[in-house]
């Protein structure tokens, strides 16, 4: 139950369960079988309505390609060369994916008094479970443990976060922050005037030191508000007067 506390085991549950109302109405009991029948009926029906001929295989290929890059800078020629198709291809297969609300782009934060910042987005899926799936994990303990244990949460908690904007009907200014100096802030939102940054760890212990790279953002133009660490700890803390660390569980 989303909202209900946990420790990591159960939010690596959620992550690898995934949103899908089938899935989470308890309608569909076989995950498996599930998203293979999202999948084929997703590239069979939506995709052939957007694209009149499509090799199926090869953008069943492109989705799992794009699926082991999630939370990651977007490189299409990368992307391109995993799958053996031109980057105009990778770049119109993408639209497809943000068109039809499988993917989004988080980019990045930038004013003109941040002038060595990357231009670069982030890419992410709406759905943590489909990700699992395609990056063919069988277990959310075996994902838990995974080489994408790290991105699968950093994007389960930046989804969570916009489709809570998107639920109360609200504007989502949303960013990530990095420079060329390699500072980086996982996430960095803009509200009431202010910018709120958030450090994203699998971590039940974080180090209070990773709010110090929030002061990156003293150099905008825009104040910077309260901040914080999402975690997998299983309570509320602070590290100071202005940052927080917050359980994943809560979002």
């Amino acid at each position: 139950q989303r909202g209900a506390q946990t420790d990591a085991v159960g939010i690596y549950q959620r992550i690898w369960n995934g949103a899908m109302p089938g899935m989470a109405s308890g309608k569909y009991t076989n995950r498996e079988i599930f998203y293979r029948s999202y999948i084929q009926s997703y590239i069979e029906r939506d995709v052939s309505d957007m694209v009149e001929r499509i090799d199926k295989l090869g953008f069943l290929d492109f989705i799992r390609a794009v699926a082991c890059r999630c939370g990651q800078q977007l490189n299409i020629h990368d992307i391109a060369s995993d799958v053996g198709y031109s980057a105009d291809t990778v770049k119109r297969w993408l639209g497809i994916l943000e068109n039809s609300d499988i993917i989004f782009y988080l980019r990045p934060y930038s004013n003109n008094l941040l002038k060595r910042t990357i231009k670069t987005p982030k890419l992410y899926f709406f759905d943590t479970g489909l990700v699992a799936y395609l990056t063919k994990y069988s277990s959310s303990e075996i994902l838990l443990n995974g080489a994408i244990n790290g991105a699968i949460l950093e994007n389960y908690t930046i989804s969570e976060i916009r489709k809570s904007y998107i639920n109360a009907g609200m504007d989502c200014l949303m960013y990530y922050y990095r420079d060329r100096d390699s500072k980086e802030i996982d996430v960095v939102i803009e509200a009431d005037g202010k910018l709120h940054p958030l450090e994203i760890k699998k971590s039940t212990r974080p180090g209070t030191e990773l709010a110090s790279t929030f002061k990156v953002l003293d150099a905008a133009s825009v104040p910077r508000g309260a901040g914080a660490i999402l975690c997998l700890r299983e309570g509320l803390s602070a590290v100071d007067r202005q940052n927080y660390i917050i359980p994943i569980w809560m979002i």
